[in-house]
């Protein structure tokens, strides 16, 4: 099973650090990253992989989603099923 994680706010150090860090801790694989600053805004799209994840996957993207709320961050993590389906014309 795959997640996409996107991550969208101003531009600091350490953004993909403490991304990864989280990811790592909950031993989801990051697979596939891509991310580029527009300006001052930092945008960033990962392919995670969930199946050995050591926390249910709600778990998983409230840490996240936590993380991004205390550094100013929007971050969205969403199983890659939902994300196709949502994306399917």
């Amino acid at each position: 099973m795959r997640a996409v994680i996107t991550v969208i706010g101003r531009d600091t150090v350490g953004i993909l650090a403490k991304v990864s860090a989280i990811c790592a801790e909950n031993e989801v694989n990051i697979i596939e990253v891509t991310q580029s600053i527009l300006q001052d805004m930092f945008c960033m799209i990962m392919m995670a992989d969930i199946s050995k994840c050591a926390v249910p996957f709600t778990q998983f993207s409230d840490s996240l989603t936590e993380y991004g709320k205390e550094s100013g961050l929007s971050i969205h993590v969403m199983n890659e099923d939902i994300f196709n389906s949502m994306h399917r014309i």
